[in-house]
């Protein structure tokens, strides 16, 4: 568990939440907070006391239409970052991060941005179990390459632990990477299937869209926001007996690297 004070941090990712909201209702956008947003707002009104950090979904077409007009549509310090416009960003999935503070999650894959919010597109999925299974194993296997062509090479020391980064170096380009997963991921259209999926939660998060259904106000910290319209079945299928709080060991958290909430991220770069 981490040892700094984390409600300073949970009220200032509320803020890129609520310019979130501003945006997609001002533009017709639909996006849901999910995973343990969405619990945290039916267990505890809010955060999960020791959560430092916050998701949602959008259907891919309001997800593209984000992440293409982010620049004009968001207030500044909130800016969109994702593979689509950063060829240097390592994740298949965005980030809405405030400009004008600095975090590094973790010192071996020292990408240096601001503290965020996570946007997992949502895509449609094929109702074959099985052609399920063979869609995520292809998943997870860039997923993988990814993570090797962005970690240092030599986190382990130059032994063996050194020869598969490298060898995904010599073998792969992270655009060339990156445009195979966006297409991979696309192969299914949301809104023409009737299983959906968050492909950063692998084959527990295929679900019926109609759990999902239509973004439904709930109230996070006090502000409404929009959540999924069967929020049961939704924490039900993702975390089994949602309303019981985990013992103090089950309580996961992030210990980031370096985490400064007055300063920009860009002049920590300079």
């Amino acid at each position: 568990m981490a040892t700094y004070d984390i409600r300073p941090l949970q009220l200032r990712i509320l803020d890129i939440l609520m310019a979130i909201d501003k945006v997609c209702k001002e533009h017709g956008l639909r996006y849901y907070i999910i995973a343990g947003t969405l619990l945290g707002a039916v267990r505890h009104k809010g955060f999960i006391p020791w959560d430092d950090d916050l998701d949602i979904g959008m259907p891919r077409a309001d997800y593209d239409q984000l992440i293409a007009n982010a620049s004009q549509w968001l207030p500044a310090p909130f800016e969109a970052i994702c593979m689509e416009n950063d060829s240097t960003y390592p994740l298949p999935f965005a980030k809405v991060q405030d400009g004008s503070t600095t975090l590094i999650e973790r010192m071996h894959m020292k990408y240096v941005g601001g503290i965020y919010l996570d946007v997992f597109p949502l895509d449609g999925m094929p109702d074959s179990r099985l052609a399920q299974r063979f869609h995520f194993m292809r998943y997870f296997l860039y997923k993988k390459i990814l993570y090797f062509i962005y970690r240092d090479p030599y986190r382990h020391g130059k032994g063996m632990s050194s020869w598969i980064p490298l060898l995904c170096r010599k073998l792969f380009t992270l655009k060339g990477v990156q445009e195979s997963m966006r297409c991979m991921m696309r192969s299914y259209d949301f809104d023409r299937c009737n299983q959906v999926v968050d492909h950063d939660d692998g084959l527990r998060g295929v679900m019926s869209k109609d759990i999902l259904g239509t973004p439904t106000p709930i109230l996070f910290e006090g502000k409404k926001v929009w959540g999924v319209e069967n929020p049961h079945l939704y924490l039900k299928q993702k975390y089994g007996e949602y309303m019981v709080v985990p013992p103090h060991s089950g309580q996961r958290q992030h210990n980031f690297y370096y985490l400064n909430l007055d300063k920009p991220y860009k002049e920590y770069e300079e």
